[in-house]
């Protein structure tokens, strides 16, 4: 017989996948009047659309998201790309697809990764310093594009937008977006690489603390500049992008979750009480 604890879970994720399909049917009538808005002037384009997994993760703002059933990020376009699946594939070629109005001005990030090196990135915060090693081997191309928009201050002076806690089921933290409204990405997309292969009868892998991984929509390579840190185990299906462990300052996002969440998108999930606001990210070769 299930236990309490999940059959909250079952309905936590029906109610999200009703979310999700909701989401979708929107999605798909935005997309063809932006669609059919450009063919009229002549103008060839992708529609930016909403985050994380559909939100921890997809980051659309407000309650356009469930981080109950999972995370999402930032918005990021709909763009049909090879998707970058594993380290061996991408190490030596990049695939970036533009799409979408940057919510700050910057460039690509190289085609060409250097996989070889080994970064680690200082996020100092108003709360404190988050130093993470980034996972430069594992998921190339991920890297590439944290370390381009960190080099070019696209993360300085953004909030972390996004706080869920006990009551969602999911404990992360959501940064990355300069709008601060879960909606804002760099103008162009990636595929997903390095993903979790153990799975749990759910479904869904385990997200450890320390864990820094990639928001994205539920489109294909939507990944853009949206991330989440997770402070606490959290079930989320195997579709995120694990790039980094946080080496020093896991106790500073712990400490901002105690303070709790707006439930600004549902019960446990919304904007941190305790603001978070990055100061300044830098990169360091190891």
């Amino acid at each position: 017989m299930a236990t309490k604890k999940e059959r909250q879970r079952k309905l936590a994720r029906e109610r999200y996948q009703r979310r999700l399909q909701r989401q979708a049917v929107k999605r798909q009538q935005t997309k063809k009047y932006t669609i059919a808005g450009l063919s009229a002037v002549g103008v060839v384009g992708v529609v930016l659309i909403g985050l994380l997994i559909g939100g921890v993760f997809s980051g659309t703002s407000k309650k356009k998201t469930d981080a109950a059933a999972s995370p999402s990020a930032s918005s990021t376009p709909s763009a049909s790309a090879t998707p970058t699946t594993n380290a061996v594939e991408t190490a030596k070629h990049c695939t970036y697809i533009k799409g979408g109005v940057a919510a700050r001005k910057n460039h690509l990030p190289p085609v060409k990764p250097d996989a070889k090196a080994k970064y680690r990135a200082t996020i100092k915060t108003n709360r404190g310093t988050i130093v993470i090693d980034l996972l430069n081997k594992q998921a190339p191309c991920t890297v590439s594009s944290f370390v381009s928009l960190a080099d070019q201050k696209f993360y300085n002076k953004t909030p972390c937008q996004r706080l869920t806690t006990k009551l969602s089921g999911i404990y992360v933290l959501q940064c990355g977006d300069p709008t601060g409204t879960g909606e804002g990405g760099p103008g162009y997309g990636f595929g997903n690489e390095n993903l979790p292969t153990k799975v749990n009868k759910n479904g869904d892998s385990i997200y450890t603390p320390g864990e820094v991984a990639m928001a994205h929509s539920s489109e294909p390579n939507s990944n853009g500049s949206q991330f989440f840190m997770v402070y606490k185990d959290s079930p989320l299906p195997p579709d995120y992008t694990p790039f980094g462990t946080i080496a020093s300052g896991l106790n500073i996002i712990q400490n901002v979750a105690k303070a709790g969440t707006s439930n600004t998108n549902g019960p446990g999930d919304g904007s941190p009480k305790d603001k978070v606001q990055i100061i300044s990210v830098t990169i360091k070769k190891i």
